[in-house]
């Protein structure tokens, strides 16, 4: 699996607005500009159902192919269209709404304080410790979790799972697998709530009768097991590659610890730089598309390269290259995507960031990586920036 990051963002910049690209010998686009991705995650020619895929209706692709799970999913938001897309998507911003987000905001921050002090135990008397494992995983599976009314006896059980579910080490079968049995969890968990209704997101996908007919079981399953994933998996690689930006340029985070540049801005030069999700699978042309010189044709696969496109020249100037929380504000990326499709999540992950990132350089001011930079490994994983560990000391 690709270890450079770096080196194939820049090999797909250079291919050009719209690449030629194989995933795991399934032929795709991708698109790797601001301007360009922007146009087209608003194109209604371009949908997120399957059988718009010319390779899935003739049979070259099955569920054989390793990122199957990636794009069916089960019915939800994230894998239909116009009206059906907006009655799903109603009701989960329905139990997104900022109010609510600010009146979780005293248990993210008890949960971060928790988590520091584990932190802090961990490595006292200058022992390394895995910020990931300890600090930047349990945060945002711990606040998901309190959403959507997951006991913290089963965090670790969804961790594990959707960490071997996106392994590319993973064998498809036990993949395929993985993916039955979350289904069995999260329909017992809304079954569960419909019978006993609590004050979290899945009662709300449950009651929810704004914006059309009700969601189905199969639609309120569908939305919870893909936004724990998207939930908790952005905001790990959010809070550690901010951490790692920092570490890697110390007169920025003097700046920061300083006052003199906001952790909002830390968090969205981040995004930027360092996305969280490297590469979204997957839309389909459901006619000829042009694109400069390139046409994508009916039935193909688009994919959106996310890192790619934060590091666009002609967006963000010639030094995109570069982590810089002095260039000029506002920092105009699509990490988040935009559009219709927009993750739903993006403010939940931006008021964790706030809240972990100054809590912990708060706490360890002399937070320094226990390993050269260049030794922290990523994970298999195709779609998300991730690493196997972050080994920390938490005084300099």
């Amino acid at each position: 699996m690709v270890q450079d990051l770096d080196g194939e963002t820049e090999r797909l910049r250079d291919a050009g607005p719209l690449a030629r690209i194989e995933l795991l010998g399934v032929p795709a686009w991708t698109v790797t500009r601001h301007a360009e991705a922007r146009h087209l995650l608003l194109d209604t020619r371009l949908v997120k159902d399957l059988d718009a895929w010319g390779l899935w209706q003739s049979g070259e692709v099955t569920y054989a192919w390793p990122l199957i799970g990636m794009i069916d999913a089960g019915r939800s938001m994230f894998t239909v269209d116009g009206a059906e897309h907006r009655r799903l998507r109603t009701k989960t911003s329905q139990a997104l709404t900022p109010r609510r987000l600010e009146e979780i905001r005293p248990d993210i921050e008890r949960f971060t304080e928790e988590l520091l002090d584990e932190l802090a135990a961990q490595g006292k008397d200058g022992a390394t410790v895995d910020l990931k494992s300890v600090f930047a995983q349990p945060l945002p599976m711990r606040v998901v979790g309190l959403l959507m009314g997951v006991d913290g006896s089963e965090h670790a059980m969804l961790t594990q799972r959707y960490k071997a579910f996106f392994s590319m080490l993973t064998p498809q079968e036990e993949r395929l697998a993985l993916l039955a049995e979350l289904d069995v969890f999260y329909t017992r968990l809304v079954r569960d709530k419909a019978a006993r209704p609590t004050d979290d997101l899945t009662t709300a996908l449950i009651l929810a009768d704004e914006g059309g007919e009700p969601l189905t079981e199969e639609e309120v399953v569908g939305n919870l097991k893909a936004m724990v994933a998207a939930g908790h998996e952005t905001t790990i690689g959010l809070i550690l590659n901010a951490v790692r930006a920092l570490l890697a340029h110390p007169d920025q985070l003097r700046m920061v610890l300083a006052g003199e540049v906001s952790w909002e801005t830390v968090i969205e030069e981040t995004l930027r730089w360092d996305t969280p999700t490297t590469h979204l699978l997957m839309r389909f042309a459901t006619e000829d598309i042009q694109v400069g010189d390139d046409v994508i044709a009916k039935g193909e696969g688009v994919v959106i390269s996310y890192r790619a496109i934060g590091r666009d020249t002609a967006q963000h100037g010639a030094d995109a290259d570069a982590f810089d929380i002095t260039r000029a504000a506002p920092i105009r990326h699509m990490t988040f995507g935009h559009g219709p499709h927009i993750c739903p999540g993006a403010a939940l992950s931006r008021v964790e960031a706030a809240i972990a990132l100054p809590a912990l350089f708060g706490r360890f001011p002399g937070l320094r990586l226990a390993v050269a930079d260049g030794e922290i490994r990523k994970l298999p994983v195709m779609t998300q920036n991730d690493m196997e560990s972050f080994p920390v000391l938490l005084e300099g």
